[in-house]
């Protein structure tokens, strides 16, 4: 069986801690395709949450919203870590940003821990 590209993964996260949400959603949208079954909804959360900042960074909040909450679902769905990426500490951030969105408080820079 092959394994999620650990290496296409992370380099999708870089682009995303650097706030490049639509190129972070293009690298993690082809490690998606390519993962194993047991992954697919675990890195579909993930392209999500690019999705949904994409979607922040054009004014789109009721987008952002939307695409976020299906993305929380299929990460909290998810058992067990990926690559160095901890569905707990994932759950958490996504908690703090979507408080943020909904109080209409400032949104910080979004930034994804990655273990090692």
């Amino acid at each position: 069986m092959k394994d999620v590209d650990c290496q296409e993964l992370r380099r999708g996260i870089d682009l995303f801690n650097r706030g490049e949400f639509f190129e972070a959603h293009e690298v993690l949208e082809d490690v998606w395709r390519a993962a194993p079954h047991d992954y697919k909804k675990f890195l579909q959360g993930i392209v999500q949450l690019a999705v949904a900042f994409h979607h922040h960074s054009t004014g789109n909040v009721v987008g952002m919203q939307s695409v976020m909450e299906r993305g929380m679902k299929n990460i909290a769905d998810h058992p067990k870590d990926c690559c160095g990426l901890q569905v707990s500490k994932l759950m958490k951030s996504f908690a703090s940003w979507r408080e943020a969105i909904d109080n209409g408080s400032e949104l910080f820079s979004p930034h994804i821990d990655v273990r090692g």
